[in-house]
């Protein structure tokens, strides 16, 4: 079989010059995608964050990756993610010239298309299963669904932080008929211009999609719905009642369907469009 050359997010060229066997996924919605296209048995290493897969060893968490552990696991792929994992564990291991795969999906289609990547490292393609899942996949995507609501999603909490419109789950959330409320707004350096208090600094070669924003700016942007995903931060009762204290609609949601990536996106589609579509059908208490 000859080998397969792949270029990962990263612009890395990733070389397999034989179909691996021994995988350790360092992303939780990547091992899902593995179970997804019936490469469970290959899996022989996962965060403790993975909910698929048990059967394989614990390899610490997204960002506490424990690089001997990987290592003394001999796999012939590691799949990663930019923004999951830690940047020195990721350096660290790509010393080892293992085989590494970066994702960086912006967009509900990358997700899919990550699938198909998967799917071609595994030799997989070509089953009729895996085929149809992908097929699925951008047919659901290529429905025309036109916005019904203006969100805002907060995804983390002292300072408040939310996502603009380059971002993965702000296309899920288009995907779902919802418009950010923060789609242009840039993250700015350092913290205090973030929020208003000083004049911003050179920005370039920093991640600038994830805004730092205060709780007047959240209202004067005026959303019809706070959405607070259940992960990466977990939102407390109190925090949730404090947004609503400023007159806001607040709604818990899945960050699973919103920011997993691969076979999760095809699954989440749905849900996330009924979301939206309840919340513009449901009137503001």
């Amino acid at each position: 079989m000859p080998a397969l050359r792949l270029k990962d997010d990263l612009g890395r060229d990733v070389v397999l010059g034989r179909e691996p066997m021994r995988i350790v996924s360092l992303v939780p919605s990547d091992t899902c995608s593995l179970v997804a296209l019936g490469a469970e048995a290959r899996v022989v290493g996962r965060t403790r964050f993975c909910h698929d897969a048990l059967g394989a060893p614990e390899i610490g968490g997204t960002k506490d990756v424990d690089v001997d552990r990987v290592l003394a696991l001999e796999p012939d792929l590691i799949i990663a993610n930019q923004e999951e994992n830690a940047r020195p564990s990721l350096e660290k291991l790509a010393e080892s010239r293992i085989p590494m795969f970066v994702s960086m999906p912006r967009r509900a289609a990358d997700g899919v298309a990550h699938l198909a990547r998967l799917a071609r490292m595994l030799r997989v393609e070509r089953e009729r299963a895996v085929a149809e899942l992908i097929k699925h996949g951008y047919t659901l995507l290529r429905e025309p669904w036109p916005a019904r609501i203006k969100v805002a999603t907060l995804i983390w909490n002292e300072p408040l932080m939310t996502m603009n419109a380059d971002t993965f789950g702000s296309d899920v959330l288009a995907c779902g008929g919802a418009d950010n409320a923060f789609g242009e707004r840039l993250r700015l350096y350092p913290l205090a211009a973030d929020l208003g208090k000083m004049t911003a600094v050179e920005s370039v070669g920093r991640d600038v999609r994830y805004p730092r924003i205060t709780l007047d700016e959240l209202v004067a942007r005026a959303p019809d719905v706070v959405l607070l995903p259940d992960e990466p931060y977990t939102w407390r009762d109190d925090e949730a009642a404090a947004i609503e204290a400023r007159g806001l609609r607040v709604v818990r949601t899945s960050g699973k369907d919103l920011f997993w990536y691969g076979a999760w996106t095809i699954e989440a589609i749905p849900r996330v469009r009924d979301l939206v579509t309840n919340l513009g059908s449901t009137p503001s208490a």
